[in-house]
């Protein structure tokens, strides 16, 4: 069995939404230092929905996965459908990551997590503090 699912390697060699929006809306980056990987998510959000999404990812091919699929769920989506996906979803969406990656999943979710706590704090909205992951912990991998 290979290591990794084909939908792994095809948004691995061809990511949807890389770049910037440098208007965005709301910006969260949150990077691993045990593996070293960096994630940056933009937002655009017109009436509560994700109307555009871009990323940058410094790390590896898991990650830059991850990020992909990512936006791509949620790209078009109310927030309130944003601020449930997890990095379970991320990662069946993938078709499976190996144990040892599934981190970079987690870096998904809370990169998007991030930009939308921005997208709040801009805008003076309140938020429910915990509907958000606590990005000071990487060991529950397996939400």
């Amino acid at each position: 069995m290979a290591l990794y699912s084909e939908k792994v390697m095809d948004h691995f060699r061809n990511p949807r939404n890389v770049g910037v929006i440098e208007d965005a809306d709301g910006v969260g980056e949150v990077g691993n230092a045990v593996c070293g990987d960096i994630m940056k998510i933009y937002l655009k959000i017109e009436d509560n929905i994700v109307t555009d999404v871009k990323f940058e990812t410094f790390g590896c091919g898991s990650a830059i996965a991850s990020s992909s699929m990512a936006t791509e769920l949620i790209k078009g989506k109310p927030l309130s459908e944003v601020l449930k996906l997890t990095n379970k979803a991320v990662t069946e969406a993938l078709g499976g990551l190996p144990a040892h990656k599934l981190h970079c999943s987690v870096l998904a979710e809370e990169a998007i997590q991030a930009a939308l706590k921005d997208y709040y704090d801009r805008r003076g909205m309140n938020y429910d503090p915990k509907k958000f992951l606590d990005s000071s912990s990487y060991e529950d991998f397996h939400r």
